[in-house]
């Protein structure tokens, strides 16, 4: 293959990436889409990881019309663990976001995933949440052949970690968080919340405990330790900004913005500066 055939290949390759953004609301998910988002992730009425993001059928509709018109994509999370007593309403709405042309599901409960299938209820893309722990290369190789098309993978990953999975499962699609908060534990088994309010994160209620300001002591002594600030279990947010083109190379196709809980005009500030950085590197 001749210098210029290797180019052509390459190129076709990097214009497979896809710009994900979060969408709170339909207003969200409108600012994403028209300011370079290829697709959105927007919370389901029900059953989310993100309790208080949820929308309506009606606006989830709303929203699939109107990214349609420019060929964007729209996802929608249904990723907590379901309860038994939850599971028809659970299938019934599933069944309704396939019908109103939801693009992609994004799913944690492996039940709903099995009734999902048995039943022929999704006729498009199913994606594994982040929710899943997917955090090494049989993990990911497991949940493809689960019938999942794209797995989201850990957000605590190392781009080595991520070459390494990438290497194991080229067919496989790999979504990566490229911008916003972190959570302080592993993902999908942070249990904090739970603990501390009875409000856990794998049914989309997290209270953020991890955000607040605490004051650290020695278990023996009970002495005050000095540390550089209060926030000692809140990471810094994610900004890859300066380095996405190692993400790209890493294997990762598909480039996704944290944060369901943001205003519109955060969303499309954001949007658009990683638009421009992924069109600076195709180009």
């Amino acid at each position: 293959m001749n210098d210029i055939e290797a180019k052509k290949k390459k190129e076709i390759h990097l214009t497979e990436l896809e710009l994900l953004a979060p969408a709170k609301n339909l207003e969200c998910g409108i600012a994403a889409i028209d300011h370079g988002a290829d697709a959105v992730y927007i919370g389901a009425p029900r059953f989310g990881a993100r309790a208080a993001a949820a929308n309506s059928l009606e606006d989830i509709k709303k929203l699939c019309d109107y990214a349609h018109q420019f060929r964007a994509k729209v996802h929608v999370t249904v990723n907590t663990i379901i309860y038994e007593n939850e599971m028809e309403d659970t299938l019934k709405m599933i069944a309704e976001l396939d019908r109103i042309g939801v693009d992609a599901l994004l799913l944690q409960d492996m039940g709903v995933l099995w009734d999902v299938r048995a039943n022929q209820l999704w006729h498009r893309e199913l994606h594994s949440s982040t929710q899943c722990d997917a955090r090494s290369a049989d993990k990911v190789a497991w949940l493809s052949t689960l019938g999942f098309d794209r797995v989201v993978l850990a957000r605590e990953l190392s781009l080595d970690e991520i070459r390494e999975i990438h290497r194991k499962n080229p067919s496989t699609q790999l979504e990566v968080f490229v911008h916003g908060a972190l959570c302080m534990a592993i993902s999908g088994k942070c249990y904090m919340s739970l603990h501390e309010n009875n409000a856990s994160a794998n049914r989309g209620a997290c209270q953020q405990t991890c955000r607040k300001a605490y004051v650290v002591t020695e278990k023996e002594t009970g002495n005050q330790l000095e540390i550089d600030h209060e926030y000692i279990m809140s990471p810094k947010d994610l900004c890859t900004i300066g380095f996405l083109d190692k993400v790209i190379g890493a294997g990762v196709r598909v480039l996704k913005i944290e944060g369901r809980a943001r205003s519109a005009e955060y969303v499309k500030r954001v949007v658009e500066t990683y638009n421009e950085a992924v069109n600076a590197i195709l180009d």
